[in-house]
């Protein structure tokens, strides 16, 4: 085994994702806006934007895994809301904005939701196309507005399941929730599990109003965060010891 990773999972505040890559010896790190939800010491309250931009302050990373950006704006879900502004406040405006969001008129709402595309574009580009050699930015099928908005350079994305890494049908996994991976220098996920979707759960599309809603909806899977860790960092660690397989 070479040196363990240096890991960085971004927009996480669960724990889920980092502690998947912790179990198998890796030195993993999570950042979100939001405190820890477990505690951890191995939790940075700061943007991923900062943390990536300043590899002085926060270290050198082998790995960047951005699991739930705030990138609503970008999702197919929500390009009606372009053209005609919602009545309620969407979902990723600061509290002030959320507050003044009634008196606004339509110009106004328009011109917020548009620059909330900007935001969410800008920071799918930056993480996409920073300097960690190995990315995963997870979010759903996007709008021809967001795709224009980012820098691909060929990549594309890949799509899965909970369920397809669920071996049990009344485990956490065995839900429907189609999930977009859009990597550099990574394989997309194999599946692991034994599930073929008939059972699945739709608790996630049906999930109940109220202010939790958006954190509820976003929570990842441990079937897939196992996946995840196993497969990625064993891509990136023969690519270490062998640069030559390195994809």
């Amino acid at each position: 085994m070479t040196r363990p990773l240096r890991v960085l999972v971004a927009c996480e505040c669960s724990g889920t994702v980092r502690d998947a890559f912790a179990a198998l010896g890796h030195d993993a790190w999570s950042c979100d806006l939001k405190a820890d939800e477990r505690g951890s010491n191995r939790h940075m309250i700061a943007s991923v934007l900062d943390v990536i931009a300043h590899p002085e302050i926060y270290g050198v990373f082998d790995l960047l895994a951005v699991m739930h950006p705030p990138c609503t704006r970008l999702c197919n879900s929500g390009v009606r809301w372009l053209d005609k502004p919602a009545k309620n406040p969407i979902a990723d405006l600061t509290p002030a904005q959320a507050a003044a969001w009634p008196n606004m008129n339509d110009a106004e709402k328009l011109a917020l939701t548009w620059s909330k595309l900007d935001e969410g574009a800008a920071l799918f580009d930056a993480c996409l196309n920073s300097y960690i050699p190995h990315v995963a930015v997870e979010n759903p099928v996007m709008h021809k507005h967001a795709k224009a908005r980012i820098r691909f350079d060929g990549v594309a994305p890949f799509f899965v399941q909970p369920w397809h890494f669920g071996t049990d049908e009344a485990g956490p996994d065995n839900e429907k929730k189609r999930t977009g991976f859009w990597c550099k220098g990574l394989p997309p996920l194999q599946r692991t599990g034994i599930l073929d979707g008939t059972t699945a759960r739709d608790s996630v599309h049906k999930a109940s109003p109220g202010k939790n809603r958006a954190t509820e909806r976003s929570r990842f899977f441990p079937g897939m965060a196992s996946a995840i860790a196993d497969q990625w960092s064993r891509h990136v660690m023969a690519g270490l010891m062998d640069p030559a397989r390195a994809a």
